[in-house]
């Protein structure tokens, strides 16, 4: 055998190291709505980054689509402005030169036959000027009440269909639907122009570095996958809590509210993460048949009134200023019954699960921006400690810190220092920017990214959205026949009756 027959080539496996970064092929991205404040604040500032990282294909081009009388150069210097005041990354003038060039902006509305005839032949002039190849993906940035107008215009105008060997995709921001009713509606004029593989529903929350390490936490460590189970797990917690108000939403979120807004999607894709089993591999497939093994087990409480609750903030403090109620927000009917807090008690009736509850809440205008999953364990059966000796000592808790201090941090006791048996609780803290020296990207870069890459693995797909719908409806239903939301002060906690009702079954809130 000679050292050839030996020898390895530590190239040969390069397109499956997952170390190495991953860069979109020729391609291009469309932007209805792109004067709105998503793509100014988020969307833009992302296809930036992405470029400054050496991410995207020298050819990349974005384009525009508004109701702005803007030629071209107009466009830029909006994108330019957007960067400049929201971008993640250093502003290199070479990276801006290179990515200007590809920009170009339509003006029209959206049932503009001529602005999408323009939109075709700037595609067109793109592919051959800019090399994208044929490939687009169109990001729907706009109200949920557009999403079957534009779609159906790119069908008519033949934008939906891709040339032989390239791709066409559609990007669409939530809320996907108001309920099941309207969520398989939504999802059925989609699935007409585009097919299901190539429509990207963005939940930015699944975007998030600590969202993504919940699998890596479970499934690459032996330490807590034997424990994450009914057996040792008292209850789950899962917060999205805000400390801003509504601000210029209203037309927005009046007439919505928070569950629709927050545990439809966010909350439930967290839980759907946090007590899947784990998959065969990490693919959008099999990441999805175990976050809708999930969904589909997901039971609500017998009594609505005793296991959900809403809220609606009144005036208070919030960070050493007075701030006035919900229905003194500019554009709220002064009669609205929105909730700007919801709390409910679910349970995930499979083996690994049963009689564990998981509580999720969510609300504006709370005691602090914070979004966390705390899986509280039991405390030991058998303690040969005086009551005395533990009197401080709670559950043992495991949290993942989604933000804004991203994170893990895992409670237990421990002997306080001297000659007494005295137990308290403590913690250990991993922070990731302590941890790493590469920053977390923003989410909308990695989703951007995959949404260029084909990689579906964090978007949920349209059987995950009416699995959530068919959990939520119910709730909304029960609301909406009894009574008003309960008032809390801002910059508290929610409402008393979400404190009581864990303490009905004996437990508390956290208070991150």
């Amino acid at each position: 055998m000679t050292d050839s027959d030996t020898w390895t080539n530590p190239l040969r496996d390069t397109a499956n190291d997952r170390r190495l970064p991953r860069i979109a092929g020729p391609s291009g991205l469309v932007i209805f709505g792109v004067t709105g404040d998503l793509s100014r604040k988020k969307l833009m500032p992302a296809v930036y980054d992405l470029a400054n990282r050496g991410l995207l294909p020298p050819g990349f081009s974005l384009v525009g689509f508004a109701r702005r009388d803007w030629e071209d150069e107009d466009f830029a210097q909006v994108v330019h402005d957007a960067v400049r005041e929201h971008a993640r990354t250093p502003f290199r003038e070479e990276v801006w030169q290179q990515l200007a060039e590809g920009m170009r902006f339509i003006p029209g509305q959206f049932d503009d036959d001529e602005a999408f005839k323009r939109l075709g032949e700037t595609i067109a002039e793109l592919d051959t000027a800019r090399g994208t190849g044929g490939n687009f993906a169109f990001y729907l940035s706009v109200p949920p009440k557009f999403f079957p107008q534009v779609v159906r215009q790119l069908k008519r105008h033949g934008l939906a269909d891709a040339p032989a060997g390239s791709w066409r995709r559609a990007v669409i921001e939530k809320p996907f639907g108001r309920d099941l009713a309207t969520a398989e509606e939504l999802n059925a004029v989609v699935h007409e122009v585009f097919p299901p593989r190539e429509v990207f529903r963005i939940d930015h929350y699944l975007g998030k570095e600590t969202v993504q390490n919940i699998l890596a936490l479970r499934f690459a460590n032996t330490l807590f996958e034997p424990i994450w189970n009914r057996g040792y797990v008292d209850h789950v917690q899962i917060t999205m809590a805000e400390d801003i108000g509504i601000g210029g939403r209203a037309g927005y979120y009046d007439g919505i509210g928070s569950a629709r807004d927050v545990i439809q999607n966010h909350l439930l894709q967290l839980l759907a993460l946090t007590a899947m089993e784990e998959p065969a591999d990490f693919d959008a497939d099999a990441l999805m048949a175990e976050k809708l093994k999930v969904l589909k087990a997901v039971k609500l409480p017998d009594d609505l009134e005793r296991h959900t609750v809403r809220g609606q903030y009144t005036a208070g403090w919030q960070g050493g200023e007075k701030v006035g109620g919900y229905l003194e927000e500019e554009g709220i009917d002064p009669q609205s019954r929105t909730d700007t807090y919801a709390a409910v008690r679910l349970e995930v009736d499979n083996r690994r699960w049963a009689g564990v509850p998981f509580y999720l809440r969510t609300g504006k205008r709370l005691g602090r921006r914070v979004t966390e999953i705390a899986v509280v364990f039991q405390r030991a059966p058998h303690s040969p400690f005086d009551t005395t000796d533990t009197q401080e000592l709670g559950h043992n808790a495991l949290v993942i810190r989604v933000q804004p201090d991203e994170g893990v941090t895992v409670r237990f006791g421990s002997k306080v220092p001297g000659t007494q048996m005295e137990i308290r609780d403590v913690t250990m803290d991993f922070a990731y920017g302590e941890s790493f020296t590469e920053s977390s990207p923003e989410a909308y870069e990695r989703l951007l990214l995959d949404v260029l890459l084909g990689d579906a693995n964090l978007f949920p797909r349209h059987q995950e959205v009416e699995e959530s719908w068919r959990i939520l409806d119910p709730v909304e239903e029960f609301w909406d026949t009894h009574g008003r939301p309960a008032p809390y002060p801002a910059g508290t906690w929610g409402p008393d009756e979400a404190d009581e009702m864990l303490a009905r079954d004996g437990r508390t809130w956290r208070r991150p």
